[in-house]
């Protein structure tokens, strides 16, 4: 049953029209690139691995419920490898899929109100929002129905599935752009103005390879006019984005063609002609009733609780109840913890969870008196590991596990750095507690390297005769008040050592920063001369034998080469 509370965005025309298609192809009335085309559409996505294919499940703002929980362990139990990957769009996706189950699965997912349409492609991709808009002390009001009527109004949408290339929406809560909207397509954020709810939208940001700022393109625009704000742009999108060269056919590169004068100018022109139309005025969703469960009372504390509840626990803007963070290891949760948590969100909370940029897992209305109980099942199921936003909650991209893009085993590398942070010897680093570091397998930033305090990004590079797997660097990125910066690039470091050089890298902080100073400011600001200086002979030491090997590899590096279908 749908959990009736949350919002359903399944048609099941839509897997007819899969099925049909499949046919098609499969009788040879189509070939391979319209059925390619039409696949990412409905979230089918190809992996390096022949006759595997990936399945990308939307969960706009990252929202879930008991039954959407369900229907994603019996996907990942039955179609997939036992357990889904949280995306850095709030997605889940499942690897190592059959063509053959694709139907099967998204019928699955279609009886839990959960759709797989629009989820790659060139489309309006699933729309994010901060985890904690609604319990936010910082947010002026909760952006979550707002954020869905966009994703109503653009899912199946007529010009949604023929856009020049993908398209991204985020919504932050407040002023700290938490949901990052200056590095996507169109950004909003919330705020008031003389007591009217409205938003400062953003427009034409992006990552990749060539990373943009976002545009502000208004300062504050009335909460009901963001259907019009939305619809605008992907027209202005669909009308003016490259359709000739894909590696320059998002937005921001409509900006750059344009310039700002004439990119405002054109959105001037599609705004006034939906102005004059009057049909667009955003339809809000009705008012999700709170649902608060009863405190689950426990007088036993487990030895961890108190560290638990220091790093994953944090108070909302009610007093009484409190939002739990469960961190996942590079984003991987197994169908036996979505089932668990299933059973969480029955008895904690409002009945709900959220799927986070970062990978991981946010419980909101949680009483507090009900901390201890729900630290217990957490540990049960090992969904109560510490240590959520530090150095050692690492964000990464699938890389060259699936992806035919990637040239690095990113995963592995990010593993490794979290292995390597975990021994004794960084014990008491002060760094630790809030460095943001990202891993990408290749340039074009799907694990977002270039908005960390430390990024890395995949590559090759010949030394001599041979060619080694590297990570190039990127120092001081994050995003702010400010909108978005983006890390420098300052030295490529051999596979191997990066973990090492991570540490050097914390240290350097713990050494050189002035006092009150964070690791966003310190990794910002730092002389990259000083940087090469602490790295030391982990750069000036000759390439071994070992370093060769991609992490997690035992035969000699091999770049794959292949086309990447869409970003993770």
């Amino acid at each position: 049953m749908i959990d009736q509370h949350l919002p359903r965005y399944s048609n099941p025309q839509d897997i007819v029209e899969f099925v049909d298609k499949l046919a098609a192809f499969e009788r040879g009335d189509i070939g391979p690139e319209e059925f390619r085309a039409f696949r990412l559409l409905r979230g089918v996505y190809g992996q390096r691995q022949e006759a595997k294919q990936m399945l990308r499940v939307k969960l706009p703002m990252g929202l879930a419920g008991p039954s959407q929980l369900e229907a994603l362990a019996d996907v990942a139990q039955q179609y997939s490898r036992g357990f889904g990957h949280v995306t850095t769009r709030q997605n889940l996706q499942f690897h190592y899929m059959k063509m053959s189950d694709a139907e099967a699965a998204m019928i699955r997912l279609a009886d839990a109100g959960l759709t797989t349409r629009e989820a790659c492609g060139n489309s309006v991709r699933n729309v994010t929002a901060c985890e904690l808009a609604e319990v936010c002390a910082d947010a002026p009001f909760d952006v979550t129905p707002y954020a869905e009527g966009i994703v109503r109004l653009f899912l199946g949408h007529p010009l949604s599935s023929s856009l020049p290339r993908k398209f991204k929406i985020a919504f932050s809560g407040c002023a700290h752009d938490c949901a990052k909207g200056a590095i996507h397509d169109l950004g909003f954020i919330a705020t008031v103005q003389d007591g009217v709810p409205g938003f400062r939208v953003l427009a034409a940001g992006g990552l990749s390879s060539t990373p943009q700022n976002a545009l502000v393109l208004h300062d504050f625009v009335p909460a009901g006019e963001l259907g019009r704000v939305g619809e605008a742009i992907v027209r202005l999108f669909h009308a003016l984005g490259n359709r000739e060269n894909k590696h320059r056919a998002r937005l921001k590169y409509v900006l750059r063609k344009l310039k700002e004068d004439g990119f405002r100018a054109k959105y001037a022109e599609f705004r006034n002609a939906i102005d004059h139309e009057a049909a667009l005025e955003l339809t809000l969703p009705n008012e999700r009733p709170q649902n608060l469960m009863t405190p689950v009372l426990s007088e036993r504390r487990l030895p961890t609780y108190l560290a638990w509840k220091s790093s994953n626990v944090i108070k909302q803007r009610n007093a009484d109840h409190s939002a739990v963070y469960v961190r996942l290891e590079l984003g991987d949760i197994t169908a036996d913890q979505l089932r668990a948590l299933r059973g969480i969100v029955t008895r904690f909370g409002d009945g709900t969870l959220r799927f986070t940029i970062d990978q991981n897992i946010v419980i909101p209305w949680v009483d507090s008196r009900s901390l201890p109980a729900l630290h217990a099942e957490l540990e049960a199921t090992n969904l109560a590991r510490t240590g959520i936003h530090t150095a050692r909650d690492i964000t990464s991209c699938p890389g060259a596990d699936t992806c035919n893009l990637a040239v690095t085993t990113s995963r592995q590398l990010a593993t490794a750095i979290r292995e390597r942070l975990e021994l004794s010897d960084t014990e008491g680093l002060s760094a630790l507690t809030n460095t943001v570091i990202k891993v990408s397998g290749c340039p074009n930033s799907c694990g977002q390297h270039h908005v960390a305090d430390l990024g890395f990004h995949g590559g090759a590079r010949t030394i001599g005769k041979e060619t080694y797997p590297i990570y190039q660097l990127h120092l001081g990125g994050g995003v702010d008040q400010r909108g978005a910066r983006f890390g420098r690039q300052v030295v490529k470091i051999l596979a191997r050592r990066v973990p090492e050089a991570t540490v050097r890298l914390l240290r350097l902080f713990e050494s050189a920063r002035v006092e009150h100073e964070t690791t966003q400011t310190f990794f910002e600001r730092v002389d990259p001369k000083v940087v090469l200086q602490a790295l030391g002979e982990i750069l000036s030491d000759p390439p071994t034998p070992e370093d060769r090997l991609d992490i997690g590899e035992t035969v000699g590096f091999l770049i794959h080469s292949g086309e990447g279908e869409c970003a993770a």
